[in-house]
Parts: C-alpha cells; structure tokens; sequence
C-alpha cells in the first residue's frame, strides 16, 4: 500500500512492549513519530533506538510521542531493549511494536524486496493529531537515521500549522520563515504587524 502525505495513517491494533495498544487510541491528541527498524540486535538498529530514548524530553517538548516498529516479537523487543540501554547510556520507554507477521509493515509499505522481504527499512511517518501523515522518509538498511533532521521538520511543521507559514532551506527555529505567495500583501501585513520583507513579488520572509 502506497502511503502519501495528507493520507490518514492507517489504524491498527498490535502487541508492543507497553502491551497491546490500538494506534489512533494511543497517538490521542499528540502527534506521532512512527519509525521501523530492520532488526532488533543488529548495529545502527541499536544507536537508532538509543538515540530516540536519549532525545525523548525533546519529543515531549514537541508534543510528539514515538513508537518503533520491526518484525521481530515482543519477547525478542524486550530482551533487545536491555542492550541498547546498556550500549546507548539510557532508558529505553517508548513502545516498539511487534509485526513478526509483516501486517503492519505491509500496510505501510515498509518492505521493499530490493532490500529485504522479510525485514522493514527504516520508514518514517510523522503523524499529526488528526492522525493524517504529515512527513515520510525511508533510509536504506546501511544507513542510520539523522535525528536533527527529523526533529526539525517536526518543527517546520508545526510552525507552518500554527502561523500558516511555509520554511525555507535548511531553516532551523528562529530564523525566518516564507509567507506562501497565496496570501495577499494586505492580508500579510494583518497577519505579521510585526512587517515582512519582500524579495520577490512571490519570495516574502518574516521573522515569527
């Protein structure tokens, strides 16, 4: 199934290691991080994993709650888990989902065969509360995920819903964002008293 952005994400019930959980029930009113893996007890799976339980305050900050993903079960997840708190330096708590009948990594299209038929690559889905996909990236097995990354365009995108802005390249919070060319410069003006720059008829930026 091919997954696009503005999709609503695909609800499922599943076992993870918080025990069974129903998706849409579990996101609630926050927004998700939903992110497979290839492998439990396998190299850049384990920095991965480590790295996200080192970053939760900030996704807490963000209002984002993560979830991780991969075909192995539970028994294995939990067993795996003690390894990346003891290799990574700290506390593994969000839940990681246990799809060791490919269901939901079919669901979200995070096979390709060109990779493995067995084994997720390393999807990402940013899930917003509406439970509508807002982000996807897909990373090949070789490589590990860039977290900075992924925290920035979670930033990007809720700055954009709150301001009704868009951002440039390589923006990071605090510098200046675009005010889209469908907005009048009367309407502009109203929404960012604060004044515009305007570069090009269609290129305005704004600090917010």
């Amino acid at each position: 199934m091919s997954l696009r952005i503005g999709d609503t994400a695909p609800d499922f019930s599943a076992d993870t290691t918080a025990g069974p959980i129903n998706f849409h029930n579990w996101i609630g009113t926050q927004w998700a991080f939903f992110f497979s893996h290839p492998a439990d007890f396998t190299p850049v799976c384990t920095t991965e994993m480590g790295r996200t339980a080192q970053l939760a305050e900030e996704f807490a900050a963000r209002g984002v709650k993560p979830i991780g993903l991969s075909t192995d079960t539970v028994a294995e997840h939990v067993k795996w888990i003690k390894d990346v708190d003891d290799t990574q330096n700290t506390t593994l708590r969000f839940p990681i989902v246990a799809d060791a009948n490919l269901e939901i990594a079919k669901l979200y299209d995070m096979l390709h065969p060109n990779e493995s038929e067995t084994a997720a690559v390393r999807s990402v889905f940013i899930i917003d509360p509406n439970k509508k996909i807002r982000l996807t990236m897909t990373y090949p097995m070789s490589v590990g995920r860039n977290f900075d990354e992924i925290l920035r365009v979670i930033d990007a995108l809720q700055v954009g819903d709150k301001f009704k802005i868009a951002t440039p390249a390589d923006w990071v919070p605090g510098q200046n964002v675009i005010i889209p060319p469908s907005v009048a410069d009367a309407d502009a003006a109203k929404a960012f008293p604060q004044g515009f720059e305007t570069i090009r008829p269609y290129l305005r930026t704004v600090k917010i």
